[in-house]
């Protein structure tokens, strides 16, 4: 199995993020690839960050675009490419990277992230997937007929693997709006259930689940705060228990976006609240 995650797009919540800062925690990882980023990257568009110490410069984060061998809490091996989503040469990187898949016998390829949605954070959170086989899905079902996106490495990733005939999923796990510009490790967690399943791995998430459970708890205690606030989040609950029953599962991306009252009229007020807060600021 590969599992892939990139920064550098989209990632409400920091949802993939903490998912793969997770797995790098958790499990002794061995550097199989480094990319040459010094290709791949534009420097100028997303400057590295550097260190001056008194009189000299002292360090310099050097991005990275590697992948690396770990093992689920089962021994199973499994494959985690990460790192900074390349600016340049898509097609070639992509072509590398497929070319791996193809020598190191790679069965399925996962990818995964956040997106926001209006959706309230005391109601699970669905997941929209995607694959290049509608058999792979298992029991998530899309319900956007047709939709165009600014693109990213990893859609073009799993576009060109379904061409050349390899399987993949991406997994895309829906954040409150209002929580979309924090680390929100409840996000983590679902997204970890979604890709273990897909990959059939095990993996252990406590200290993801501990972390979550403290972000909630002070989520909530902001939210209680305010009866305004409170309100709005009242009003996404009602929204969100309309749409699961009539869609009759937990996808809540109707038949149309815009079938959805807009998020930004509804939650200005608490995304701005919240905000000002940094619930999550703490590292997953």
């Amino acid at each position: 199995m590969l599992l892939h995650d990139f920064n550098g797009f989209m990632d409400a919540g920091a949802a993939g993020e903490g998912t793969t800062r997770h797995l790098l925690a958790e499990y002794e990882h061995e550097l199989l690839v480094r990319f040459d980023t010094d290709q791949l990257l534009n420097y100028r568009a997303r400057r590295p960050q550097m260190t001056f110490s008194g009189d000299r410069w002292s360090d310099y984060e050097q991005p990275e675009l590697a992948i690396y061998q770990l093992h689920d809490d089962d021994f199973k091996p499994f494959l985690l490419l990460t790192g900074s989503e390349p600016d340049l040469q898509w097609e070639r990187f992509v072509a590398a990277v497929i070319g791996l898949i193809e020598e190191w016998h790679v069965s399925l390829s996962v990818g995964y992230q956040g997106i926001p949605m209006g959706t309230p954070h005391t109601r699970p959170m669905g997941v929209t997937g995607h694959a290049t086989s509608a058999e792979l899905l298992q029991d998530l079902d899309s319900t956007i007929s047709h939709l165009q996106v600014p693109g990213h490495v990893a859609a073009l990733l799993e576009l060109r693997l379904g061409q050349a005939g390899h399987d993949a999923i991406g997994y895309a796990v829906h954040v409150p709006h209002y929580l979309a510009q924090t680390n929100y490790p409840a996000s983590s967690v679902r997204l970890l259930e979604a890709v273990a399943k897909a990959a059939d791995l095990t993996f252990s998430d406590e200290a993801l689940r501990e972390n979550a459970r403290d972000v909630d708890a002070e989520v909530d205690a902001q939210v209680q705060e305010s009866e305004e606030v409170a309100s709005v989040v009242e009003a996404l609950e009602r929204q969100y228990d309309m749409f699961t029953q009539e869609l009759e599962n937990k996808n809540l991306l109707a038949q149309s976006l815009q079938d959805l009252p807009s998020a930004d009229e509804l939650g200005a007020e608490l995304e701005q609240f919240l905000s000002q807060q940094h619930p999550g600021s703490s590292e997953n």
